[in-house]
C-alpha cells in the first residue's frame, strides 16, 4: 500500500482559524495572553475576613487514575510558580493521583495558596458506584467546614459531579475532553454558573479529523472506545459523526470496557479491539481511553504498524513519539497548565469564574513519525514535512 496526500490546500486554514468560535457575552481579556506582571494574575492574600487564615485553600475532586491527569496537575503548579504564587523545586511524575496531590501539598512553598492534603476526593478508579458517596463527602466538607476556596475538578466525571452539587465554591474543570458534550457547561461562551469554569477547545477534534482525512483520504475509520456516555464523550463520537456525511466516510466501532476493571484488563480490552478492527478499516483515530498508557501505546503502535494502518492520535505528540503516525495537538502541557494557572490566579484576584474566557486553542502543531510512515507504506509529501513541527525518525 502506498498512501499519498489527499487535498492539502485547506492545511493552513485547518491549522489556523478555519473554525468559527462563539464570542463571550462580555469577553474578558484572554487568559492565555496574560503575563505574570498583570494585576489580574499577581499573587494576592485572602482578605482579612477570610475564615481559613492567610492562604487560599485548594481542594481536588478527581475522576480516576489517568496519566494525563497528573501531568496536567503538575503543569498547573508550574504555571502558578511562573506567576509567582508558589515555589516548588522538583515535581517527579507520579501516576497515583492521591500521591501526586500529597506531593504538591507537602512540597509547594507559598505565602498565598495551599493544596489541602485531606481535601482530596476520587471515586476509586473510575468506579461509577462510588460517585454518589464522593458527592456527599464533598458537599459535607464544603457546607460544614467552609475551609476550601477553590476546587480543581480533574476529568469529565469530576466536572459533572461538581456541577451536580451546584459548584458551591469556585470550580475549575481540568482535562475534560469535551465539557459541552458532557453537559458540564452549556457552551464555550458561558459556563452557566457563576462559580464554574471549564476549558473549551471549539472545533478542535473536528480540525483533527478533517486534517487526517485530507492527508489520508480514508473511507472507513476505526474507533475504539467504551460505549458509555462518558466513553463516547472521551472519544468525541459526536464530532466524528458530524463530519461523516461531508467527508464521505463510514466508521467501524469496537467497545473496549474501561470502567470498573483493572488497568491491565482495560489495556487488554483496548488492544483486542484494535486488533479486531485492523483488517477492516483504512485508518484509526486513536482516542482517549484508560487502557492507553505510556506503556501500552507502544504495543498499540506496533500492532498498527504490523497491520499497515495509518493512525492519528487525539492526545498528541507523546503518542507519535511512541509510534503512532501523526497528530495535531499540544507537544507538552505547559500551555494548558498556564491557562488554568492564570484562571485560578484571576479567581483569587476577585473575578467570577463565569466571567473568565473558557476558550483555549492548542498551539497548532503537526507531529509525524517517519519510521511508522515507512513501515506502513505512507510516502509523506514534501508539503507535510514542511508543515510538520515535530518529525520523529523512530519510536522513542
Amino acid at each position: 500500500m502506498s498512501l499519498r496526500l489527499g487535498i492539502l490546500a485547506p492545511l493552513a486554514l485547518l491549522l489556523g482559524h478555519a473554525w468559527p468560535v462563539a464570542a463571550a457575552s462580555s469577553p474578558p481579556p484572554a487568559a492565555a495572553a496574560l503575563g505574570s506582571g498583570t494585576a489580574l494574575t499577581s499573587p494576592r492574600h485572602p482578605p482579612p475576613s477570610h475564615l481559613s487564615g492567610r492562604k487560599w485553600r485548594i481542594g481536588y475532586v478527581g475522576s480516576g487514575e489517568y496519566q494525563e491527569y497528573s501531568r496536567t496537575l503538575y503543569a498547573i503548579a508550574r504555571g502558578l510558580q511562573q506567576l509567582g504564587w508558589l515555589r516548588i523545586d522538583n515535581m517527579p511524575e507520579i501516576a497515583d493521583m492521591k500521591k501526586a496531590w500529597l506531593y504538591l501539598a507537602t512540597h509547594a512553598r507559598s505565602d498565598y495558596i495551599e493544596f489541602v492534603p485531606d481535601a482530596w476526593w476520587q471515586p476509586g478508579n473510575f468506579d461509577t458506584a462510588l460517585r454518589p458517596a464522593l458527592r456527599d463527602a464533598v458537599a459535607a466538607r464544603l457546607r460544614d467546614a467552609k475551609d476550601i476556596d477553590l476546587i480543581i475538578a480533574m476529568g469529565t466525571w469530576a466536572g459533572q459531579d461538581m456541577v451536580e452539587l451546584g459548584t458551591p465554591v469556585p470550580t475549575v474543570v481540568v482535562s475534560s475532553t469535551d465539557p459541552i458534550s458532557a453537559r458540564i457547561v452549556p457552551n464555550a461562551a458561558d459556563s452557566g454558573q457563576d462559580n464554574l469554569h471549564a476549558r473549551v477547545q471549539p472545533a478542535y477534534y473536528q480540525r483533527q479529523i478533517q486534517l487526517f482525512h485530507d492527508i489520508v483520504p480514508f473511507k472507513t475509520l476505526g474507533l475504539v472506545y467504551e460505549d458509555t456516555e462518558a466513553g463516547r464523550t472521551y472519544a468525541a463520537i459526536d464530532k466524528v459523526a458530524a463530519l461523516m456525511p461531508a467527508l464521505d466516510f463510514s466508521v467501524k466501532r469496537c467497545d473496549a470496557r474501561a470502567t470498573g476493571v483493572s488497568i491491565a484488563v482495560a489495556i487488554q480490552n483496548v488492544l483486542h479491539c484494535y486488533q479486531e478492527l485492523s483488517s477492516e478499516v483504512d485508518a484509526f483515530y486513536v482516542t482517549e481511553h484508560r487502557g492507553i498508557t505510556s506503556t501500552s501505546i507502544k504495543q498499540l503502535a506496533a500492532l498498527l504498524r504490523d497491520a499497515r494502518v495509518p493512525s492519528f492520535s487525539m492526545q498528541g505528540s507523546d503518542e507519535v513519539k511512541a509510534g503512532l503516525l501523526m497528530s495535531l495537538a499540544k507537544a507538552d502541557y505547559s500551555s494548558v497548565g498556564m491557562f488554568h494557572a492564570q484562571t485560578i490566579a484571576r479567581i483569587f484576584n476577585g473575578e467570577k469564574p463565569r466571567n473568565i474566557s473558557q476558550v483555549w486553542n492548542a498551539p497548532a502543531k503537526i507531529a509525524i513519525n517517519l519510521e511508522t510512515a515507512r513501515r506502513i507504506g505512507f510516502d509523506p509529501p514534501v508539503d507535510i514535512l514542511l508543515a510538520a513541527d515535530e518529525v520523529y525518525q523512530a519510536e522513542q
